[in-house]
């Protein structure tokens, strides 16, 4: 099974979009699921109200930062997985992206994941 499809798995059995994409991606790391589901706790639901950045992206992020940092900024590549997710998505922003405000979902859950993981694989 693939890291996308894992992810999934994940967000289905109650992890949250964040935890989701981090521990699909676990093996590129030293934490354990567990250590990357606390890292990834407090990143659901755009930072809990909505109003914030997509969980799934910020879990790629996250691990953007856990194994691509080497004591200098990574702005440029964060910078890429920014646009790359805007691209394929639609927005960045939790309450953009399930239409919060507009009642018209651009990208779904699931699929927000899916590109999120896609991405930070690349990067990773």
């Amino acid at each position: 099974m693939d890291a996308k499809e894992q992810a999934i798995i994940l967000k289905h059995s109650g992890y949250n979009c964040a935890q989701a994409v981090m521990c699909a991606l676990k093996d590129h790391t030293d934490l354990t699921e567990e250590q990357l589901k606390q890292i990834g706790a407090g990143f659901a639901v755009g930072m809990g109200n909505m109003e914030n950045t997509c969980g799934a992206l910020i879990g790629a992020e996250i691990m953007l930062g856990l194994t691509r940092y080497e004591g200098r900024p990574i702005i440029t590549l964060a910078r890429g997985v920014n646009e790359e997710f805007a691209d394929m998505c639609g927005a960045l922003l939790c309450k953009d992206l399930k239409g919060r405000d507009t009642g018209t979902v651009i990208c779904d859950c699931d699929t927000c994941i899916r590109n999120a993981v896609e991405i930070a694989e690349k990067y990773l």
